[in-house]
């Protein structure tokens, strides 16, 4: 008989509590490529995104991370084709506040009304009542953040959001941010081989906030052939993808990797990571050439 950790080697990676109380597994799924070219319109393969995202549980993963732009809205709506009624122990993060008017186009947009509009067209697509984890995807500049931040507030005082969470911010805005409402997980662009985060990271581990890498796979130039990854992939039988996502999960207990993919072969690949332990050599090998 197979065990836990050949069915399901997403459970490798430990869990965390999002806020406290939102116990997920470690390594998640992002589901951005499930959609079109330039993360706007239905993919080529809308069955093969569905099958994506069943694999994804059936590996063991239960955080799925989304957005009201991915396509807009083709990523909720999949999300909800493949998995719902959805298991008690899956826990879909979905996002708003950039607004899309083609392939690739990206804009901020925090207007209270604007944001509620978005969080009520999320729980019809995603088939919820309540969103887990609700995140300001960017702050408006335009905005006062109070009026962002005060209208996810009311959201969750009125149960239609559990935990409120940002994107793509500095520590001084998550303290500014923590002045207006609880923060209970940060997603900022963090990899081996960009940390220019890495303030954020230690502040999200130093005050228990979930801190989710998007973009996590990246491995440039040490993946070269003779380079500091290929030793310790021939140890481990592991491709660099699969290092890359080990560190961060060796990087700090708050940290939550979202490998994003529209392959299921891909995908096993990705969550396979998991079973990989790194020594502290190995990981302090990786730190430093990157």
């Amino acid at each position: 008989m197979a065990s836990n950790a050949d069915t399901r080697p997403a459970k490798a990676a430990g869990t965390y509590r999002i806020g406290g109380d939102l116990t997920v597994d470690r390594l998640g799924y992002g589901a951005m490529q499930i959609t079109g070219p330039g993360v706007w319109g239905d993919p080529k393969d809308p069955a093969e995104a569905v099958r994506v995202l069943r694999r994804a549980y059936e590996l063991g993963v239960t955080f799925i991370d989304t957005a009201d732009s991915y396509g807009p809205f083709v990523s909720e709506l999949l999300i909800k084709e493949a998995l719902h009624p959805y298991a008690d122990d899956l826990v879909i993060a979905t996002k708003a506040g950039l607004s899309r008017s083609g392939p690739g186009d990206w804009r901020p947009l925090g207007r209270p009304e604007y944001l509620r509009q978005q969080c009520e067209l999320s729980l019809r697509h995603l088939g919820l009542e309540s969103i887990g984890l609700y995140q300001l995807h960017r702050i408006d500049a335009k905005v006062p953040l109070a009026d962002q931040l005060g209208e996810l507030v009311l959201l969750k005082n009125e149960g239609k959001i559990r935990h409120i969470g940002l994107s793509e911010v500095t520590v001084e805005q998550i303290e500014a941010a923590r002045q207006i409402a609880p923060i209970a997980s940060v997603q900022n662009l963090y990899n081996l081989v960009n940390r220019k985060a890495e303030d954020v990271v230690t502040y999200c581990e130093n005050n228990d906030i979930a801190f989710i890498p998007w973009y996590p796979i990246a491995t440039g130039e040490l993946a070269r052939p003779g380079g500091p990854l290929d030793a310790i992939s021939t140890e481990h039988g592991a491709t660099p993808a699969q290092l890359a996502l080990a560190w961060l999960l060796r990087r700090s207990p708050v940290m939550l990797p979202i490998p994003g993919t529209s392959s299921v072969a891909h995908l096993e690949e990705n969550v396979a990571a998991a079973q990989v332990t790194l020594t502290d050599t190995e990981y302090k090998t990786l730190s430093t050439a990157a």
